[in-house]
């Protein structure tokens, strides 16, 4: 006698359960991938006014405008030049550093080699190219009293010179964190990308390369050597993944701004370069950002097995995963 077959309804059910597996496999695999890739590590900018604005951009994004601030304020350059500076690159290239676009622009902001920019080697440096646009808008004549378009485009002779305007609010945003008028405003979501360079030493190339040397280093001491004494950059001894930088008050600094402006300059850099520098944890002020939480916040040093040191004000704590 004839093996009945299954009844429909019976098919039914079992190609609603085998599809459910799939979906679930899928689901599960697409969840190791972000695990093991690091990836949805997000970055978020909030106002520090109380304010509901918000701007949401990748790791990518932020280490290239942490890049871009550090080099305007280490100029000397006031918030404005970096919110104009933001904008641009905003526009130019969504704050990436592309290898191609119009003719033979390259970069953040797009700089042709032909119209003496530099070499095209140069334009690719982030550090570079935000360094000779501020040379050249610190050219323009009362720049932080023009409206940002009309500045951007004084530097830029873009072919669509009102364009820059409609990024002002965003770049606004990204200034007032990335210079540090801000305190605890920005935050990185996810962990640390696994395959990325790291270490106290990879973070201390990174701090000389964006703010330079003379600007973290005051008694000349060199910061991407070994350990040195305060007040340079420096492992601290009892941890070597932590990288120390001293901020002793909040007395006007040099440059005009105070030295607590500078150590939330340094802390939201710090966690804009999280990913690409595998970056565990940030501490200054009394507070602490810690990689992988599920809401990326901010909070009170004593909420963490961070040890009285990390609520000290004087100085800017970065741990490092290893």
């Amino acid at each position: 006698m004839p093996e009945q077959s299954p009844s429909p309804k019976r098919r039914g059910r079992l190609l609603r359960f085998v599809a459910a597996v799939v979906v679930l496999c899928a689901v599960a695999g697409y969840l190791v991938v972000q695990y093991v890739t690091g990836a949805g590590t997000g970055c978020k900018v909030v106002s520090g006014n109380g304010g509901r604005a918000a701007y949401e951009f990748t790791p990518e994004q932020a280490v290239n405008a942490a890049t871009i601030a550090a080099v305007g304020t280490a100029r000397g350059m006031p918030e404005r030049a970096v919110t104009i500076a933001l904008a641009t690159a905003l526009q130019e290239s969504g704050l990436r550093n592309i290898d191609h676009g119009d003719r033979d622009s390259l970069g953040l902001f797009q700089q042709r080699p032909s119209q003496g920019w530099g070499t095209p080697k140069e334009i690719m440096d982030p550090t570079y190219s935000a360094d000779i646009f501020y040379k050249h808008l610190a050219k323009v004549r009362d720049y932080t009293e023009l409206p940002l378009t009309v500045a951007a485009q004084r530097v830029q002779r873009s072919g669509f010179p009102t364009a820059y305007a409609k990024h002002e609010p965003d770049a606004a945003l990204l200034a007032t964190a990335l210079t540090g008028e801000s305190a605890a405003t920005l935050t990185c979501a996810g962990r640390p990308a696994a395959t990325q360079a790291a270490g106290p030493d990879a973070v201390r190339s990174a701090l000389a390369r964006d703010f330079g040397r003379d600007e973290l280093e005051p008694a000349g001491a060199e910061v991407g050597g070994a350990a040195t004494p305060t007040p340079s950059p420096s492992v601290n001894a009892d941890d070597r993944r932590t990288v120390t930088i001293p901020v002793t008050d909040d007395t006007p600094s040099g440059d005009g701004r105070s030295l607590r402006q500078r150590g939330w300059q340094l802390a939201h850099w710090a966690v804009a370069n999280a990913s690409a520098l595998h970056i565990e944890r940030v501490s200054y002020a009394g507070r602490v950002w810690t990689a992988g939480n599920t809401d990326s916040q901010w909070r009170a040093a004593g909420a963490q097995r961070a040890g009285a040191a990390e609520k000290d004000t004087g100085a800017v704590r970065i741990v490092t995963a290893r």
